[in-house]
């Protein structure tokens, strides 16, 4: 595209961008196109400043007619610039407002910003609410003017290039001499001053809505920074706690899965014969056959034969070695013990459901049946040999 632009001459350049801009203004083309007339206002911009368009002590006296819509060039690339679209918001309003201020600044140095629009530009901190209205009802007046002016220049105009025609069809015109340009230069050049003016307020204008969007989006930025910290601590307070957990239950678990050192002494039999601990299941006791002392190359071998069994008691102790260890006579004792109290207990409830327990008290409860009768019986013959009454001769009526 830059190469493409080396030999367009300046004017057109100009002319397609002032195209573009106008578009842009009523939404009538994409984001490329935005994008390319951004690129032909920076190439202008850069041809302006290589051939010294305008210099820095001169005056708008000095500056020629036809070079006076070469200081718009700013005015229009901040206005484009605003208007593209991309994901870093913030740069693109600060370059936008800076376009804006340099086409601003070039104005005042060239005394086309009027007094009140300097103190505004020059002024720090912010306006109240009041002072805003009235500064923007004044810009608003001030625009509707240049418009209306720019409006009337342009109808004259359009009447007399009207008057020119119809002179020229009835008078006799040599060839070339009907394309005439406009001799009025002063007309042409407060048209372009108009156009100026008309930028300057909208420029102002936009300035202040930037400089807030700016503000805005830096605030948003800001809190947004503020808590993506706060989610990484957060995020990383609870990986760390995470890990201390994983770490923790490893070492809890670790404590309880660690396999249990084997015993070898008397000290578990002793334990679990006295009470103090219960039998493991899963724990086993071992126990080799009993050492042979010897040559490692023969006891290490199979004992195949007399001599190698010969050879492999040589050394040997002269008391015979134990049968089994302390625990497992230990673990043997509990066994007969346990095994005596089952047999005892089953005896025990076998004599208490025999037979003979049952008659013994069946014949109890008859003996004692049978005297209880037989004291009935004896009262009974008592009461029969002893009448109510009998005996009280005070009683009866004939004594």
């Amino acid at each position: 595209m830059g190469e493409e632009l080396e030999d367009v001459p300046l004017p057109q350049l100009l002319t397609q961008a002032q195209q573009i801009h106008s578009l842009a203004n009523s939404s009538q083309i994409g984001n490329d196109e935005v994008k390319k007339g951004c690129q032909l206002l920076r190439k202008c911009q850069e041809i302006a400043d290589r051939i010294g368009l305008f210099s820095t002590n001169e005056e708008k006296e000095d500056i020629s007619t036809g070079d006076l819509k070469y200081l718009l060039v700013p005015y229009y690339l901040g206005e484009l610039t605003e208007k593209l679209e991309t994901e870093d918001r913030v740069q693109l309003v600060r370059v936008a407002k800076g376009q804006l201020l340099s086409f601003i600044r070039t104005c005042e140095r060239l005394e086309l910003l009027s007094e009140s629009d300097a103190q505004v530009l020059s002024r720090e901190g912010r306006a109240t609410p009041e002072t805003r209205r009235a500064e923007k009802v004044a810009r608003f007046r001030k625009q509707r003017a240049a418009e209306s002016k720019l409006q009337e220049i342009k109808e004259r105009k359009e009447r007399r290039r009207r008057s020119m025609q119809a002179t020229a069809k009835s008078t006799s015109v040599e060839q070339g001499e009907e394309n005439l340009p406009d001799e009025d230069d002063e007309e042409e050049r407060e048209a372009w001053f108009l156009q100026i003016s008309l930028a300057l307020c909208k420029s102002l204008d936009l300035v202040e809505m930037l400089q807030r969007e700016e503000e805005m989006l830096a605030a948003v930025q800001a809190a947004n920074e503020e808590g993506r910290e706060a989610f990484s601590k957060e995020m990383l307070d609870e990986r760390h706690s995470r890990a201390d957990d994983w770490h923790r239950q490893g070492a809890a678990k670790a404590q309880t899965s660690r396999p249990a050192i084997p015993i070898t002494c008397a000290t578990y039999a002793q334990d679990v014969i006295e009470g103090r601990v219960a039998i493991q299941p899963n724990h086993q006791h071992t126990h080799g056959a009993p050492m042979l002392f010897g040559p490692a190359s023969v006891v290490s071998g199979s004992l195949s034969t007399d001599r190698e069994r010969q050879i492999a008691q040589v050394f040997q102790p002269s008391h015979s070695l134990p049968s089994m260890s302390i625990e497992q006579a230990g673990l043997a004792e509990m066994k007969i013990m346990r095994t005596w109290n089952e047999t005892n207990q089953k005896i025990f409830d076998e004599a208490r459901q025999s037979s003979w327990v049952g008659e013994e008290k069946k014949d109890d409860d008859d003996s004692d049946d049978e005297a209880a009768t037989n004291k009935a019986r004896a009262w009974d013959d008592w009461k029969d040999d002893n009448p109510r009454g009998a005996g009280n001769k005070k009683l009866t009526p004939c004594g």
